[in-house]
């Protein structure tokens, strides 16, 4: 049995497509799932981390051992319900101890249907990750601790993976809406946006709340349209600006109908902002490729540099796929990178206000240090109005 806070028989167990088997105690629902298999070394964030609907697909691994010791409540939601399939500790989780807490991580999976596994040796699981790559895997939760080991391991090698998969339909909203909600602040929670912004369409490939938040704080007025929106359709809001929201699976696949909505876009010469998978999307739209990665990066300590200034910005990102810089074509640079691996982290239309990252500047979790892209955004918009930002 792994090592962990789990004693006597265990009631949770993960199976690897190579056929290795971990054994656990399970939380939150009981059942079986598959999915793809990426660690998350933030210490801070682990709801935001399961409601990030950039986790469609897959079970997420904390190498931070404590988690749940804070619960859950429903401001730190980033979408309605969790959209990771799982989560994997090392230690079961306790009583929560904090003063925001509204609700227990174990009942609040169980609620949600997504299962829990602790006890686990995540040190040895994450080597596991970095030297295989993402594995495909099947977790298993049953109180009685009967499991069919042999099934399992079928089940994991019979997960079709995400690249050539399109999530983003399964995540993005069903219909428009507007957003005027702002980043949280202390005694209030969020204030509402009031007054006239910059109009700005954004485009909801599995958006982050807290990316709607930042918009909003930086003087956009959001109207959120779904992934599968056309050209057309953004452009007859008579935007400001476009923003393209971060979200699962790989680019490519939504790219087959999101690649011509942002070709459409960039006809007009409109400022345009995107984030994550809308970074990578935008990069194909310009005439890029993207790559899948050998297991992403996840967490809330990426140190990444601006190549125009030589600031180093602490990150926080959550991706399996990358943006090939080798295939960037000419009038499009290269703006950001990756200081663990070197992998491209942002880009930019030369002479245009249009530009992308692939990390997350909304901090949430995660640090605050590269909320100005909002702002450039904004200012963008406000040059092109000839209005002071």
């Amino acid at each position: 049995m792994a090592s962990g806070q789990t004693t006597g028989k265990p009631t949770a167990c993960l199976a690897l497509a190579d056929g290795t088997i971990f054994y656990g105690k399970g939380f939150g629902a009981t059942g079986t799932t598959t999915a793809e298999l990426c660690f998350n070394t933030a210490m801070t964030g682990y709801q935001e981390i399961m409601t990030d609907p950039s986790y469609a697909g897959q079970v997420v691994t904390f190498t931070f051992p404590h988690i749940g010791n804070v619960g859950v409540n429903s401001e730190d939601e980033e979408t309605a319900d969790p959209v990771a399939a799982g989560m994997i500790v090392k230690w079961d989780p306790t009583e929560p101890s904090n003063w925001r807490a509204q609700d227990e991580l174990g009942p609040w999976l169980e609620k949600h249907g997504r299962i829990g596994m602790g006890g686990i040796d995540t040190r040895r699981l994450t080597r596991a990750i970095r030297q295989q790559g993402a594995p495909h895997v099947a977790i298993a939760h049953d109180p009685e601790g009967k499991f069919d080991i042999e099934a399992l391991v079928k089940q994991a090698r019979d997960f079709p993976g995400l690249v050539g998969l399109d999530l983003a339909k399964d995540v993005t909203c069903a219909q428009s809406y507007k957003w005027d909600e702002m980043r949280w602040s202390w005694p209030d929670g969020f204030p509402k946006r009031e007054g006239k912004g910059f109009k700005v369409v954004a485009v909801d490939f599995g958006a982050k709340r807290n990316i709607l938040r930042c918009l909003a704080s930086a003087g956009c007025d959001v109207t959120v349209l779904p992934a599968a929106a056309t050209a057309e359709e953004v452009l007859a809001h008579n935007p400001d600006g476009v923003f393209l929201s971060n979200g699962p699976g790989d680019p490519a696949a939504t790219g087959e109908y999101a690649v011509p909505m942002i070709k459409g876009v960039l006809e007009k010469d409109l400022p345009v902002f995107g984030i994550c998978l809308g970074h990578q999307m935008l990069a194909l739209a310009l005439g890029a490729k993207t790559i899948k990665m050998n297991h992403g990066h996840h967490g809330a300590n990426h140190p990444v540099k601006d190549l125009d200034t030589g600031k180093v910005e602490i990150t926080s990102m959550n991706h399996g796929f990358t943006v090939d810089t080798q295939t960037l074509p000419a009038g499009v640079k290269e703006t950001h990178v990756s200081l663990f691996d070197g992998s491209n982290c942002g880009i930019a239309v030369e002479g245009k206000p249009i530009f992308s990252v692939q990390y997350h500047p909304e901090a949430s979790p995660g640090p605050m240090d590269s909320y100005y892209l909002f702002e450039r955004f904004a200012a963008a918009m406000a040059e092109r109005a000839g209005t002071p930002a």
